[in-house]
Order: structure tokens, then C-alpha cells, then sequence
């Protein structure tokens, strides 16, 4: 929900090549809008929030997000553009990426609603998020994300599939790491206790993939007791971990150890960087496929509240979505914009996805049925 008035407004044009389309979201350091590029067609557009940050700051933030642009990694959102704007008199940053329709992580794991996600499912959204922090953290000297959470994590499709991309690497570097663990009570739970020092590393980011996955799994977290009060002692942090076994029967002994080794109070017996956690996930397989059911969650009354309230499912506006875009499928040249507006109605009313997911699918590959 949007806490004070957006910085750009729909049809608002900017540097004569961008329309903007529509507000899709707000995060700690930056409001996200839905944008049309004048000759490439949809994009996405992250714009700084500017209070209380120079020129040289902003500047500075975008060349971290401008980084992304050299990896060009599948799993990593792709960096198109970035400068600075001006709105009633103040200076903004922004940068344009790829648009993922989907949406993140966390509105996907809602879809499941009073079910668990499927063991197999999220450990293949992991390895994806892995195999994208692997090429940051292979990087000489590594690229430390430092915001890994489900809200920038993005799930859409291709041809082949459901591919995650991650996004928003290094935006929190330059910012003091109190402000941002007090940000919200969702990034206080996926930063590690070494943070509170400012001692953001490979591992830490690998604390933040485990507590993504125990998230997943037992739809709740790790630490879920944190508050702001808590970045002012680390000890807060150090409670017992209870195995993810414990809410979901069907996470087996070896993923549970992955998932601890993860969240590890010492940095140093943690995974080092997300190669080895992804070495270790990739030799993994589940001790009774069948058993991986997609089944009832025990904690029905807690499900899927563990990062706020989840917004209510609109079948009627998914339902208008999905006859918006069967009909602007059979328009020339209107098929990846179809596309767009059916994974949209997916994340609108999750119920649609075993029908529409294989017409994605069909439509990123330029296929129309």
C-alpha cells in the first residue's frame, strides 16, 4: 500500500521515451511503476525515494543497480537504463529493468493460500535464486545483495517454464543497517545477527536464501518473533531454530540440514557463498517423491501471514483479466503482451493457474492456440 503520494502518476511522460502505466508497489528505498517504453515496448521502473539523499548518493545507489547490467545472468532481472529525473523541484533516481508480470516471490507463495507450497516447487525456485546470486558472488570482488527476501525475488514464465529473477542487488549497501533491519518487519527476518555490526557478506545473503526456503516450506519464519526492538542486541536473534519438520512433514532430514546449516548463528559454518549452498541443493532429492503432497497446512489460522496480511483474492477482476487476454492474443503481434496480462490474472485469482499456466507457457514460446 502506498504511505504517501507516489512520486510519478499514470500517462505521466518522461524524457519523451517512457509512459508511465501504472503504480505496481512501494519497498524501503524505492516506489515501482509499470512503464512503456516509446520502441521497446514494457518495462518496469524503480525510482528512488530521494529524502534526505544528494545527487552524489543517488548517483551512487544507481551504480550499484547499473552493475546488474554486466552479469547477464538468466536469473538476474536485466538492467536497461538508469539516470535522474525531476519531479516538483527534487532529483530522483530511477532505472529501468525487465517487467516481470508474475510478480514476486512472496504474492506466489500466497497463491497457495491454507496449503503448503510443494517441497520439490520451492527448492526449485531456490536453486534458480542461487544459480543468479552464484554468478553476483563469483564476481571478483563478490556482489553481496544484502536484501534478499521474497519481495525481490520475481517469478514469471518463459517457454520453458517458471523462471525466478533476482533483483535489487546492492540497493541497501550505503544505507546505515539499522534503518534498514527497522524497515520493515519482513527484511528485519531475513537479515542475519552479524548485520547489526554492518557485516554484510557472501554469507550473509546465504542466511537470507535459508530463511526464504524455511519460509516456503512451513509458512512461517525462522525468527518469528523479531521486532524492532531486536537490532539492538543480537542475542534476540540466537533462539533455538525449530526444524522445518516440525510444521511440515514432508521437508525430509537432509533438506532440514541444509535449511540449518543456512542459519547458522556463526557466519563461518554457514555455506560461504551460494555456489556451495546450490551445490548441496542440487544433490538433493526428496526421500519419497510421493509423499510431497500439496497438502493442508497444520497452522491453517497463521498460514501465509507471516509477512503481513495477504490482500484479498479478486476472482472477478482475474476473470476480466484472463478475457482481456485471450482477446488480445488474436491480435498481430499482441502475444507477449497477452502474456503479461494472463500471468497478472494468475496472481489475481491463483485458483486459474492449473487451467491458464500451460497457455502461458505456450505464449512465451510464440505459440497461439
Amino acid at each position: 500500500m502506498r504511505t504517501s503520494m507516489a512520486i510519478l502518476r499514470e500517462g505521466q511522460r518522461i524524457r519523451d521515451t517512457y509512459v508511465v502505466e501504472r503504480f505496481l508497489g512501494e519497498g524501503a528505498f524505492a516506489e515501482v511503476y509499470r512503464i512503456e517504453h516509446r520502441f521497446l515496448g514494457r518495462q518496469a521502473m524503480k525510482v528512488l525515494k530521494a529524502e534526505g539523499m544528494t545527487t552524489d548518493e543517488i548517483e551512487g545507489l544507481l551504480g550499484e543497480a547499473v552493475l546488474l547490467s554486466r552479469i547477464g545472468h538468466p536469473n538476474i532481472v536485466r538492467v536497461f537504463d538508469a539516470n535522474v529525473l525531476d519531479v516538483r523541484g527534487t532529483h530522483f533516481g530511477y532505472f529501468t529493468m525487465e517487467y516481470v508480470a508474475g510478480g514476486s516471490l512472496g504474492d506466489y507463495w500466497r497463491s497457495y493460500q491454507d496449503r503448503f507450497m510443494p517441497v520439490k516447487e520451492a527448492v526449485g525456485i531456490l536453486k534458480q535464486t542461487c544459480a543468479g546470486l552464484s554468478a553476483a558472488h563469483a564476481e571478483n570482488p563478490p556482489i553481496v545483495h544484502r536484501d534478499i527476501k521474497p519481495q525481490n525475488i520475481l517469478i514469471g514464465y518463459d517457454g520453458a517454464g517458471l523462471r525466478v529473477r533476482l533483483s535489487d542487488f546492492g540497493l541497501a549497501k550505503r544505507v546505515n543497517p539499522l534503518t534498514l533491519l527497522a524497515s520493515s518487519r519482513g527484511t528485519l527476518s531475513f537479515k542475519p545477527p552479524e548485520s547489526l555490526e554492518d557485516a554484510d557478506s557472501c554469507a550473509a545473503d546465504v542466511w537470507a536464501l535459508g530463511t526464504t526456503l524455511y519460509l516456503l516450506l512451513t509458512d512461517t519464519l525462522p525468527h518469528p518473533h523479531l521486532s524492532t526492538r531486536d537490532v539492538s542486541s543480537a542475542e534476540r536473534f540466537l533462539r533455538p531454530l525449530r526444524p522445518a519438520a516440525l510444521y511440515n512433514i514432508t521437508v525430509d532430514a537432509a533438506l532440514d540440514g541444509i535449511i540449518s546449516r543456512c542459519l547458522a548463528r556463526d557466519p563461518g559454518e554457514r555455506y560461504p557463498n551460494a555456489q556451495s549452498l546450490l551445490a548441496d541443493l542440487q544433490s538433493w532429492s526428496p526421500s519419497d517423491p510421493a509423499h510431497d503432497s500439496n497438502h493442508q497446512s497444520d497452522t491453517t489460522k497463521s498460514a501465509k501471514h507471516a509477512l503481513g496480511t495477504p490482500s484479498p483474492v479478486d476472482k472477478v477482476a482475474a476473470a476480466a483479466a484472463v478475457r482481456e487476454a485471450l482477446n488480445k492474443a488474436r491480435e498481430p503481434g499482441q502475444l507477449m503482451s497477452a502474456a503479461d496480462i494472463l500471468e497478472e490474472a494468475l496472481n489475481k485469482d491463483p485458483d486459474l493457474r492449473e487451467r491458464y499456466e500451460p497457455q502461458v507457457k505456450l505464449w512465451r514460446r510464440g505459440v497461439c492456440m
